[in-house]
């Protein structure tokens, strides 16, 4: 029997510590979600996430199950997600501690912040979209329901408009980290990007348009920020770049 090459045995020993890492990020999720179980509970985080919807009905009204097992099953999955974007911070430091050993010096210095600023940005984004935004899109919604129709939300499908529209904006709110990425890696310059602002204008009011309901007021509330981000980006860019430049290239 033949030894393994030396190529095929770092191959083997990178899917071991990819595996390691994806295990620990598990383990932090599983033991986020058991804190969540055990308090405030699923069924009160349940009731905050519908905080928004409940407040838009008329008085008294209540939103429907019409699954006999959602009553339970929904407000577990929401635990669950809410787990996953709280322990965001500790799966990318197992991303950023699996590729870290693969990056220069300087290039070190860059992947922490951007670990954190991109668990901060995606929950600013999901905090935006609770918040600010969901309270007057299920108001304006509602005031164009006719009288003659009782507006009785599905739990399920208002768990599966929710966690849409959270993921837009938490990924929307990336824009910075995205701008910052191109640039370090050399693939656009930040003057490009300003010259090729109109276009960023354009396509953030076209993402906005797909991901959102069909209201204005929706897609301004995702299409504006992602325009300022992208305005933070090209201001943030070139300062990541010169902090972590080689020290020949900084010659």
């Amino acid at each position: 029997m033949t030894d393994n090459a030396p190529g095929e045995e770092t191959f083997i020993s990178h899917l071991i510590e990819l595996r390691d890492r994806l295990v620990k990020a598990i383990i932090g999720i599983g033991i986020v979600a058991a804190a969540l179980f055990a308090w405030p509970g699923p069924s009160q985080i349940y009731d905050f996430i519908a905080r928004p919807m409940i407040a838009s009905l008329p008085v008294g009204s209540k939103m429907i199950a019409t699954g006999v097992i959602s009553p339970f099953l929904v407000p577990m999955k929401v635990t669950l997600v809410i787990a996953i974007i709280l322990a965001l911070p500790w799966v990318f430091y197992q991303l950023w501690a699996f590729i870290a050993p693969g990056l220069y010096a300087h290039e070190k210095r860059l992947v922490l912040p951007l670990v954190v600023s991109s668990s901060a940005l995606f929950m600013s984004g999901v905090a935006f979209c609770y918040f600010l935004v969901f309270g007057k899109v299920f108001k304006f919604i509602g005031d164009f329901a006719p009288q003659s129709i009782a507006v009785t939300p599905d739990i399920e499908n208002y768990l599966d408009f929710v966690m849409s529209m959270c993921l837009a904006f938490g990924a929307a709110f990336e824009v910075p980290v995205v701008v910052v990425i191109l640039v370090r890696m050399g693939i656009v310059s930040v003057q490009k990007l300003k010259e090729l602002r109109p276009y960023a204008v354009v396509t953030a009011f076209v993402f906005a348009a797909i991901v959102t309901p069909p209201d204005a007021v929706s897609m301004l509330a995702l299409a504006v920020p992602m325009c300022l981000l992208f305005e933070l980006g090209l201001i943030v860019a070139p300062m990541f770049v010169k902090a972590t430049q080689a020290p020949e290239e900084a010659v």
